[in-house]
């Protein structure tokens, strides 16, 4: 595992988020904090027997930790994440090609697949490291082939796990949904809220309202997890 560069930062600095997601770095700016990024290159092959739960998990805090020695400065929190499309107990990664595209969308189409994100918060500091995990279910509607083709002539498809961005304005994927669509694009915002509260540090702006604005989205979670009442 190795950083891409050495960080220096200054006191002034909280949070380290260790993706170069333009997606994840978005939803982290919802809650007004102060922070910088920095990408770590781990092994991101599912273990033998280990389920979508304990993969994302796992490689949120192996993301988190592999940049702990670059960063340079105790007083950072690290946040690591990562994403995985489940369907019928399988993991969809990113897709190869354009025909592994296909097959993925094919696959999705019409019915419910679930999204597992794993979120790390790492304080250098003491070594505490708290996780959080979001679960939720997308239904997919039923886009047709020559809509699959026309997504995937975009190249959006490719840098995606399953093959798709619920947020991708002309396909739009997704029928409905009744869960976290932050999530789903890449860091449950509220689970990292909830989070940093634990690690004694809040939010400088209303998340909720935050993503709402920018998702356009009536969120119906973001209450529930806020208050510890749903994972």
């Amino acid at each position: 595992m190795d950083c891409v560069r050495i960080l220096y930062v200054t006191k002034k600095t909280t949070l380290l988020l260790a993706s170069n997601s333009p997606r994840r770095r978005q939803l982290l700016g919802l809650g007004g904090w102060k922070f910088i990024t920095a990408v770590s290159n781990v092994d991101e092959t599912q273990q033998d027997g280990e389920t979508p739960k304990e993969y994302v998990l796992r490689l949120a805090r192996e993301k988190a930790l592999a940049v702990v020695e670059a960063a340079q400065d105790e007083d950072l929190i690290i946040i690591g994440s990562d994403t995985a499309v489940v369907d019928a107990d399988s993991l969809l990664g990113k897709p190869a090609d354009g025909v592994d595209a296909a097959r993925m969308l094919n696959q999705l189409r019409g019915h419910v697949h679930q999204v597992y994100t794993g979120v790390a918060l790492h304080r250098v500091s003491d070594g505490k490291t708290i996780t959080e995990l979001c679960v939720t279910d997308v239904p997919m509607r039923d886009y047709t082939d020559d809509e699959i083709e026309a997504y995937i002539q975009t190249g959006d498809p490719f840098d995606k796990a399953g093959a798709y961005a619920i947020q991708h304005p002309e396909f739009q994927p997704v029928e409905s949904m009744r869960g976290c669509y932050a999530s789903v694009m890449g860091l449950p915002v509220c689970h990292v809220t909830r989070a940093l509260r634990a690690l004694d540090v809040p939010s400088l702006a209303n998340v909720p309202t935050s993503c709402r604005k920018l998702l356009n989205y009536e969120c119906p979670v973001s209450g529930a997890i806020l208050r510890g009442e749903t994972s």
